[in-house]
């Protein structure tokens, strides 16, 4: 009456000697602050690529299932079967994109404002850089060209009035 019943279940009788929780002596990241953002910013956009391609390939797959002609009930059945299995992977593709979204406007609102301010700084300052660089090599094309219409008026006849004018 004292018997344990047998079974294939295990019982243990004590917990195991795993050391549970141990944290790594070294960090966990070998690398400085920009060469994670930046990985972890490639791993996102391979994500969204991943999905996007995912939907783009499911909707090209249900409109070559939609071509219409002599089709046995079989095939028909067989071909409804797979646009719903392509429209459900589209589906868990949408939704891990709304969910990307999600997490990508949380970090945007919890992010570094004064981070994000620098950024902008830098960013408006090479922008305007490029621009005056832009407009000084107009300029001098600009000058450039109106010195060569100059010099042609003045080596032609001057009684024509195809040359500039100077004053």
């Amino acid at each position: 009456m004292s018997d344990v019943p047998q079974t294939d279940v295990s019982r243990p009788s004590a917990l195991p000697t795993a050391k549970l929780l141990q944290r790594p002596t070294q960090p966990l990241v070998d690398q400085n602050s920009n060469e994670y953002l930046d990985a972890i910013e490639e791993e996102w956009n391979k994500k969204v690529d991943v999905e996007i391609e995912t939907l783009v390939d499911g909707m090209a797959d249900i409109v070559s299932l939609a071509s219409i002609g002599d089709k046995d009930k079989f095939r028909i059945a067989q071909e409804s079967f797979q646009a719903q299995c392509r429209a459900e992977s589209m589906i868990r593709a949408a939704h891990s994109l709304m969910s990307t979204i999600h997490s990508m406007k949380l970090l945007l609102l919890l992010s570094d404002e004064a981070q994000i301010a620098k950024r902008r700084d830098a960013e408006l300052r090479t922008v305007q850089a490029e621009k005056s660089d832009a407009q000084k090599k107009v300029a001098a094309l600009l000058d450039e060209l109106l010195s060569s219409r100059t010099d042609d008026g003045s080596a032609g006849s001057g009684s024509q009035g195809g040359g500039m004018r100077t004053t």
